[in-house]
């Protein structure tokens, strides 16, 4: 049961999917002009994406660490599992990841190593202080989601104005996941001091902020489909705005917990199927293995 509930704290289940997305862009995105199979047995890039995993999977701990009296009351299922390994385990687990991503880095470069060094303080430094401050908590929680794959584009140094595009719309979408779940944690953000925007300032003036992020995916949104290329991956965006618009609709309408779990797993599911939709810039690659120049 307690490699059950370590599972469950360093939330294994999200990895996978942060290690394809990593892989997807690197082959679709920012190295479009190597071959698919030299990107997969790229060494470099496998501990990139394995110092990525275990530094997400140690700022999950960290963050479990901090959170366990406030999860008691938003989450009381889930912190029953979680509390079956101890805080001192948890702390030592979280130490030895830290340790083991420092020794693969460097097998990199310093820059790997100065980067998720970087990167593992801002976890700890978000989870201790920032996440209780109003707004800079949101804004800083979904820039550290995103931060990941800025690992990846320093190793390519590829600077596609469109990979900041991309960005731009999954970071508006964490933004609005992290805001979301604000409005659903709500009880136990009050009886834990969290100064999220719900508790100073009201559900309503919450879901207008909730309301204009979500308009904003537009610009993003405009970019990627007529100005940039990314192939069939349109299909995605288009039909990502229509959810979004559906997503408002119920946003008005929720005043519970419940209501606010089904958006905030509306708003996963777009984000996990914009990771499998990244194949849709280039399908051939699937067929022919390589992903071709465009000059």
């Amino acid at each position: 049961m307690k490699i059950i509930s370590l599972f469950s704290v360093v939330r294994g289940y999200n990895i996978p999917v942060i290690v394809l997305a990593q892989y997807l862009s690197s082959i679709f995105i920012l190295a479009p002009e190597k071959r698919a199979l030299w990107v997969l047995l790229d060494f470099n890039l496998f501990i990139i994406v394995l110092v990525s995993s275990l530094t997400i999977a140690s700022g999950y701990i960290i963050n479990n660490f901090y959170d366990s009296k406030k999860d008691l009351i938003n989450r009381p299922n889930k912190s029953k599992l979680d509390r079956l390994v101890s805080q001192r385990t948890k702390l030592n687990v979280y130490f030895t990841l830290n340790f083991i991503v420092a020794i693969l880095a460097c097998f990199v470069s310093l820059r790997a190593v100065l980067f998720f060094s970087t990167y593992i303080f801002l976890i700890w430094f978000y989870s201790h202080k920032l996440k209780k401050i109003v707004l800079i908590g949101n804004l800083t929680a979904s820039f550290l989601a995103v931060l990941p794959f800025f690992a990846i584009l320093l190793y390519y140094k590829n600077l596609y104005p469109q990979i900041f595009a991309h960005a731009t719309f999954l970071f508006l979408l964490l933004l609005i996941r992290e805001m979301i779940k604000d409005l659903e944690n709500i009880k136990g953000d009050i009886a834990n001091d969290y100064q999220t925007i719900p508790v100073i300032f009201g559900e309503i003036f919450s879901k207008k902020i909730i309301t204009f992020l979500t308009i904003s995916t537009i610009i993003p949104v405009y970019f990627l489909v007529d100005i940039y290329e990314v192939g069939y991956m349109d299909i995605y965006f288009y039909i990502s705005l229509i959810v979004l618009i559906f997503f408002l609709s119920l946003l008005w309408k929720s005043y519970d917990k419940l209501s606010y779990l089904k958006l905030h797993n509306i708003l996963k599911f777009l984000v996990v199927s914009g990771v499998f939709c990244i194949v849709l810039i280039n399908p051939e690659v699937l067929i022919h293995g390589k992903i071709l120049l465009k000059l």
